[in-house]
């Protein structure tokens, strides 16, 4: 099953300083139908304008992933560490037993990224944070694991939950495969270009909710850049 969710039908808002696009629901944005998908509790398409950002809050128990598509964010946190993530590279944060932080556009332009939560399998662990880069041509043609729960997937960055961030690029008319699983909910989202999707199609920034797929067959349209999370 594989559920098509356009853009241009997300919930969001538009703070001047912030354009946010809501692929579940969050903040003043609420659809009962759209609260999660298995662990994945949020999946955000954030702009935000040069000079701007989220000033110090708190989180706990949530594992918090940020997909930098254009731009950079820096981040500094409670626990001292301090990051500058630009285009290509991923950040993640283990809220745990509790944490503050801000996140920051310290550039003259815009900046565009994911921001995903996926519940954690285990609660009240110190807290933690990484980036680390991911260069696009690493992924070209293939889906590369940028974060994960398994001990197996040793090059990505670790996250405390039963799930994986995999990321791929391609050129129009290439096809990448992704063994899923038939009991596993994934979210895939095309950050850039259309593509189709074991034959459905998605534009640019699309969603689709994923189940009771074994195999994922995705082929780029036009040029893309494809975003997965496969979760318990």
């Amino acid at each position: 099953m594989i559920e098509h969710r356009p853009f241009a039908k997300l919930g969001g808002a538009n703070h001047g300083w912030l354009n946010a696009k809501h692929h579940f629901s969050f903040a003043s944005y609420y659809d009962p139908a759209r609260m999660g998908w298995g662990p994945i509790r949020v999946w955000n398409d954030d702009t935000i304008a040069a000079g701007t950002g989220f000033p110090p809050h708190p989180h706990a128990d949530m594992e918090i992933i940020t997909y930098v598509r254009e731009g950079a964010i820096t981040h500094q946190d409670s626990m001292g560490n301090k990051g500058r993530t630009e285009a290509g590279d991923v950040q993640v944060m283990s809220a745990g037993s509790g944490v503050r932080h801000s996140e920051y556009n310290r550039e003259d332009e815009a900046t565009t990224l994911f921001q995903i939560w996926i519940e954690p399998t285990t609660r009240g662990a110190p807290p933690s944070w990484g980036a680390k880069p991911f260069p696009k041509d690493e992924r070209s043609g293939q889906f590369v694991t940028l974060a994960s729960g398994f001990p197996e997937d040793s090059d990505a960055l670790p996250i405390r939950t039963d799930a994986r961030l995999v990321a791929a690029t391609l050129k129009a008319g290439e096809t990448a495969e992704y063994k899923l699983g038939k009991t596993r909910h994934a979210y895939l989202v095309s950050a850039a270009g259309s593509i189709e999707v074991n034959g459905v199609r998605l534009d640019a920034r699309d969603g689709a909710a994923i189940i009771d797929e074994a195999v994922l067959r995705v082929t780029a349209v036009n040029d893309a850049e494809i975003v997965l999370v496969d979760a318990a």
